[in-house]
């Protein structure tokens, strides 16, 4: 890997640091603020819902510009974001800015991939990003946590800004100064990131148009033969990750008998899981050959179905471990790949835009389906077998419709011979 590279890997995890640690100063804020407790939930739908409304939009404005400067603006728009909560704007508005930031980073973010590494050298980038964003999460709530300790906000109360002549009034303030710098320390290695010096042609800037032209970049990404198992992969391992995180939560108070702050630290298990498999799968898997890590997607669903069998925090942990390795294994081959197709057949920021649309739409859409078991009041075993088997049943369907495209590639080419 180049210097570039490891240039957006440090702008990249320290902006996924601020991003995560400031969702747990945001809930702090709620509750400093005597919110109601539905409000809590709806940071993280007002967050993704920016990924869904916005994709048709950040794709051309993340091709409009070189990549480093498209990272640096909205990065600048995430600090706007955690400063408007210094202004006691509302906590669900300013992380809505956030996420705004973050739907148009992201193309950005991974679209400098594809301009700056060889096709060859994608899966192993992939696994790095994908390893530093599950760490980047994990010590960005630990982060969070901290920050609003009573004891750390003490500590922090007592600092100033000399230039501004500023110091913090409550626990919440002084958790977002902090916050706020690691957005800045992002700004800085955003700054420094090289120009590839790929560019597109003149983006269009019609709204209309726009629309219309990411209606066409999603229906070929869809309709290409290798773009279309790649994205359903993808598609799927988001939105089951998203649940999962709430299942792990009511598994662990049901089974475990644990209270929330600990069954947590199992959230953080998972995604040690997801980093071990994205670094085993940066290293093991090339590009031509990340379609043979389908059937982990089956096996994950299946070992997830064993959750209902486990009363022991000693068997939960390794168990856990084990599920998050085995989606991150399959995910950051079918990433790269997706990645690869979207570059060849249209440009690397409108297919990360198609993308983030399709993976968080899925993520909003199996959360609802979620809550409404909640609200069902269903066991939680009955959820986690029918969460299992909805995985390894479209995993499974994915692999039939791949081996179907396999044979009419075949059955084309053969006749292409024969003609010949």
């Amino acid at each position: 890997m180049n210097r570039g590279f490891y240039t957006i890997m440090a702008a990249q995890f320290f902006s996924s640091l601020a991003d995560n640690a400031l969702l747990i100063a945001a809930i702090a804020l709620l509750i400093e603020m005597s919110s109601p407790t539905w409000m809590t939930p709806l940071l993280k739908l007002f967050f993704v819902l920016s990924y869904v409304v916005l994709a048709p939009f950040v794709g051309a404005f993340a091709d409009s510009l070189p990549k480093g400067r498209v990272m640096f603006v909205t990065n600048l728009i995430k600090i706007i974001g955690c400063v408007m909560m210094f202004f006691s704007i509302h906590p669900l508005l300013s992380y809505a800015m956030v996420g705004f930031g973050a739907a148009a980073y992201s193309p950005a973010k991974y679209g400098i991939l594809t301009e700056l590494l060889p096709a060859e050298k994608l899966v192993a980038a992939n696994g790095w990003i994908e390893g530093l964003t599950v760490s980047s999460i994990i010590l960005g709530t630990v982060m969070g946590g901290a920050l609003v300790n009573p004891h750390v906000s003490s500590v922090l109360l007592t600092l100033h800004v000399p230039i501004l002549n500023w110091s913090p009034n409550t626990p919440t303030q002084a958790a977002l100064s902090v916050i706020a710098g690691l957005y800045l320390v992002a700004t800085i290695f955003n700054l420094k990131i090289c120009d590839t010096g790929v560019r597109y042609p003149h983006q269009e800037r019609n709204p209309i148009k726009l629309v219309a032209d990411f209606a066409r970049c999603n229906a070929t990404l869809w309709k290409d033969k290798l773009g279309q198992i790649s994205l359903a992969v993808t598609t799927l391992f988001w939105g089951a990750g998203a649940t999962l995180q709430f299942i792990v939560l009511k598994w662990a108070e049901k089974s475990l008998h644990m209270p929330l702050d600990k069954a947590a630290i199992l959230q953080g298990v998972v995604a040690v899981g997801v980093a071990i498999g994205a670094v085993a799968a940066a290293h093991f898997v090339p590009l031509k050959k990340s379609l043979s890590v389908m059937p982990m997607g089956i096996v994950m669903g299946l070992v997830v179905m064993s959750m209902t069998l486990v009363h022991s925090i000693w068997v939960a942990y390794p168990l856990l471990v084990l599920i998050g390795a085995l989606s991150g294994y399959f995910v950051v081959p079918m990433n790269a790949l997706l990645q690869h197709r979207g570059h060849v057949l249209m440009s690397a920021g409108h297919s990360i835009a198609v993308q983030n649309y399709n993976e968080n739409l899925s993520v909003l859409t199996m959360l609802v389906l979620y809550a409404v078991m909640v609200k069902l009041d269903l066991n939680v075993n009955y959820v986690i077998i029918m969460f299992g088997i909805f995985v390894s049943g479209t995993m499974f369907l994915v692999m039939r419709k791949h081996a179907a495209n396999q044979r009419e590639h075949d059955s084309l080419a053969s006749i292409g011979e024969q003609k010949h």
